[in-house]
């Protein structure tokens, strides 16, 4: 991430900053070519309608009936991707990105 340093990363994600410099000199996680850098790459924005309750899925159903916020949600799924959101967040809306991802 440009203008981050190593700490801030390390005390962002909990680790030690040398396990991190140890990573930025190991060749396994270089990029292969510098073609694999995307120009004008850039976030898309998302809209997420309300939760549909496929069958089977009773937790959405329970989400949509209670009036939940959280100020930190921190997901891990079965695959092992991450979701973290922080900051004042309604848990039926986390709960529809969250569905969104699992295939």
């Amino acid at each position: 991430m440009p203008g981050v340093s190593v700490a801030q990363v390390a005390r962002r994600s909990a680790m030690n900053a040398n396990l991190i410099h140890n990573w930025l000199r190991d060749e396994r996680f270089a990029p292969e070519d510098s073609d694999c850098v995307l120009d004008g790459a850039a976030f898309l924005p998302v809209e997420i309608e309300g939760p549909q309750a496929a069958p089977g899925h009773q937790i959405a159903a329970l989400a949509s009936d209670m009036p939940l916020s959280a100020q930190r949600v921190d997901i891990t799924l079965s695959d092992g991707r991450r979701v973290l959101v922080e900051g004042t967040t309604a848990l039926p809306t986390v709960l529809a990105l969250v569905e969104g991802l699992m295939p």
